[in-house]
């Protein structure tokens, strides 16, 4: 199959980016859980989609998430790092409900050590759609469909209060 890179209509009202947080499980009967964002991957989304799975993991009997990712820089910010401090403080201390979050980076240039990644790769090829440009609900749709989870809201950036 060939693929060619489509222009988008400026008065097409689907955001410009649609981005992908997953998390895959092999200890719950291989799931993987999928939560879209509108836009960008940034820090402030990444800590509202671990405190989801935090809490979804806790609902399942889990007590901690050891969680293997990229050095994307996401993953690694400061406020990341400092947000799963203290959640990890507050789990403990049994002041929030959640799991613990460990964290282990991958050596930098090594995605093939990332269990997710073949996933990814075999996802992609399940959504493409060569003959034309798809909406980002579309997409949003035939990636929870090649994943086989539902597709939940979309989360996002809480608006900054003036």
């Amino acid at each position: 199959m060939r693929l060619e890179q489509r222009s988008d209509t400026k008065d097409n009202p689907d955001p410009k980016a649609i981005s992908c947080y997953g998390l895959y499980l092999p200890e719950l009967d291989e799931q993987t859980w999928l939560r879209f964002v509108d836009g960008r991957p940034v820090s402030g989304v990444t800590t509202r989609f671990l405190s989801w799975c935090s809490e979804e993991l806790a609902e399942a009997g889990k007590k901690v998430l050891v969680l293997v990712w990229d050095n994307a820089s996401w993953h690694i910010c400061e406020e990341v790092r400092r947000w799963m401090g203290e959640h990890n403080r507050q789990v403990k201390k049994g002041e929030k409900e959640g799991v613990r979050i460990i964290s282990c980076l991958l050596p930098k240039q090594s995605p093939w050590l990332n269990p997710i990644e073949p996933k990814w790769m075999h996802g992609k090829r399940r959504v493409v759609e060569a003959e034309r440009l798809l909406s980002a609900h579309e997409v949003a749709e035939r990636v929870c469909s090649a994943f086989d989870c539902p597709h939940h809201e979309h989360l996002a950036l809480p608006e900054k209060v003036a």
